[in-house]
C-alpha cells in the first residue's frame, strides 16, 4: 500500500520531469544564439542568482556553518552535474534529433543502478526493479521512435557520445551526493552545486563569449533555463534523491521524454498518436516495477523542497 509518506516525495518525482521535459525545448532555442559552453555558464549563473535571492528573502541562511568543509562536494558535484553533462547535452543537440537525445538521456536510471550496486549497497534495487528499468526505457524507445524515424538519425556519433557522457556523468554524481551530502538542507547543496558551477564555467566559456549573439528569444530561453531547469530543479531532484534514492531519482529522465510529449500537446497543438500513447503507458509500467519493493530509507531530510 503506498505510504503517504511518500506523496511528497512523488509528486516532487512528477514536477521535476514536467521542468526537465521542458527545458530540452529551452536548450535548442538557446543554441540558436551561443556556444554550449556560455549556454552552461548563463544557466548556472542566473539559477543561482534566482536560487540565493528566494533563499536570502525567506530568511534561509545562504551558507550552513560548515561551508568550508563542503566546497570540494559542491566542486565535485558542479563538474558532474553541471559543467560536464550540461555542455554535453547541448553540443549533443546540435547533431542529433532530440528525440534520440532523450532516448540516451534515459539510460541514466541503467547506468545509477548497475553503479549503486558497488558504492552504496543499501540502496541496491531488486531483480524486479531492474526490470522496471528496462521496460521504461522500451517505453521511451516506442515513444520517440516515430519522430526519429521520420527525421532519421542524421547524428554524429560524437553528438550521440556527448549525450551518453552527460548519462553516466549525472548516475555518478547521484551515487556521489547520497553518500557524502545526505541530509544536509537541499537548497543549501543545490545553491553550493550552482555556485561552484558558474565558477568554473567562467574560464571554460570565455573564449566564446565574444561570439554571443544577443536576441531576446535565447536569452529569455536560457534565463527560464537557469532559473526552473537548474534552480527550481535541482531542489527537487536532491530532495527525492534524498527521500527515494539515487536510482528512482534518476528515473526521473525515463519520464523526461513523456513530459516533453506533453508539453508539445499543450504550448503546439501536437497531437497524441497511437505509439505516443503506448509509450506513455509501458513508461509508466516501469515505473512502478521500479518502484515496488524497495526499502525507503527513513532518515531525514534537511529544509525539504
Amino acid at each position: 500500500m503506498f505510504s503517504r509518506s511518500l506523496l511528497k516525495p512523488y509528486l516532487a518525482l512528477i514536477a521535476l520531469a514536467l521542468v526537465w521535459g521542458f527545458s530540452f525545448l529551452l536548450i535548442k532555442v538557446a543554441l540558436h544564439d551561443m556556444s554550449p559552453t556560455v549556454l552552461m555558464l548563463i544557466r548556472a549563473a542566473t539559477g543561482f542568482v534566482a536560487l540565493a535571492a528566494y533563499m536570502l528573502l525567506s530568511g534561509r541562511p545562504l551558507l550552513g556553518e560548515s561551508w568550508k568543509r563542503r566546497i570540494i562536494p559542491y566542486a565535485v558535484l558542479g563538474v558532474g552535474s553541471g559543467v560536464i553533462p550540461w555542455t554535453a547535452i547541448a553540443i549533443g543537440e546540435q547533431s542529433i534529433s532530440s528525440g534520440l537525445a532523450s532516448i540516451l538521456n534515459a539510460t541514466t536510471p541503467l547506468w545509477a543502478a548497475v553503479l549503486v550496486t558497488w558504492l552504496i549497497p543499501r540502496d541496491r534495487p531488486s531483480a524486479l526493479n531492474y526490470v522496471g528499468v528496462l521496460i521504461g526505457l522500451a517505453g521511451v524507445i516506442i515513444l520517440v521512435l516515430p519522430d526519429v524515424t521520420a527525421k532519421g538519425f542524421g547524428a554524429s556519433v560524437f553528438g550521440a557520445a556527448a549525450v551518453l557522457v552527460a548519462s553516466i556523468s549525472y548516475a555518478i554524481s547521484a551515487l556521489y551526493q547520497r553518500m557524502k551530502l545526505r541530509g544536509f538542507s537541499v537548497y543549501e547543496v543545490s545553491v553550493g552545486q550552482l555556485a561552484l558551477t558558474a565558477v568554473l564555467a567562467v574560464p571554460i566559456a570565455a573564449p566564446s563569449l565574444p561570439s554571443w549573439h544577443l536576441a531576446l528569444p535565447s536569452t529569455a530561453a536560457v534565463i527560464a533555463l537557469g532559473v526552473g531547469g537548474s534552480g527550481l530543479a535541482y531542489l527537487l531532484y536532491y530532495y527525492v534523491n534524498n527521500t527515494l534514492g539515487p536510482v528512482r531519482a534518476t528515473g526521473v529522465t525515463i519520464l523526461v521524454p513523456m513530459t516533453a510529449v506533453l508539453w508539445g500537446v499543450v504550448l503546439l497543438g501536437e497531437t497524441l498518436s497511437l505509439p505516443i500513447v503506448v509509450g506513455m503507458v509501458v513508461i509508466l509500467a516501469g515505473i512502478v516495477l521500479t518502484n515496488v519493493n524497495r526499502r525507503t530509507s527513513r532518515e531525514p531530510v534537511s529544509a525539504a523542497a
